[in-house]
């Protein structure tokens, strides 16, 4: 039995779209993204303010560090199935119950580690200093409660 005897009757129900590779290429719109973020924007937000598309930003937020995955529990469960092979798009996408975009990061988030080095420099970067509390020694302090 040769291969066209076993395709013969087979035929394409879907087409694959060619959805093109969504990168943080350039270091500044990283950076634009980044200091949105910082400064309090949410990812759209910060995405619209360095031009890139959101999932762009949330996947370099992600790179740097930051808890970025939109699915719950069991949309990671049927991810991974669908990674797996054991499913296909379309189902996956039914039982997660999210959008492409937000499967899409999904399956992004659970095939890629942030990067190491940078996290610790991002989040010292992000850290907030308590400023000095200017009340502080106006309240009683627990002991004097009692």
């Amino acid at each position: 039995m040769g291969l066209s005897e076993i395709a013969a009757g087979l035929e394409v129900t879907s087409e694959q779209r060619d959805r093109g590779v969504a990168t943080v290429g350039d270091p500044a719109a990283a950076a634009a993204v980044v200091e949105a973020y910082a400064e309090g924007a949410d990812v759209g937000r910060a995405a619209a303010v360095a031009e890139v598309p959101p999932t762009t930003a949330a996947k370099a937020l992600y790179l740097l560090g930051e808890p970025v995955d939109p699915l719950t529990p069991t949309a990671r469960r049927v991810l991974a199935d669908w990674l797996d092979g054991e499913i296909g798009l379309s189902e996956a996408l039914t039982l997660a119950n999210v959008g492409e975009g937000e499967f899409a990061l999904g399956a992004y988030v659970a095939t890629h580690e942030p990067i190491a080095a940078a996290e610790s420099v991002v989040a010292e970067a992000l850290s907030v200093e308590a400023e000095a509390d200017p009340l502080d020694e106006a309240r009683s302090g627990l002991g004097e409660l009692v």
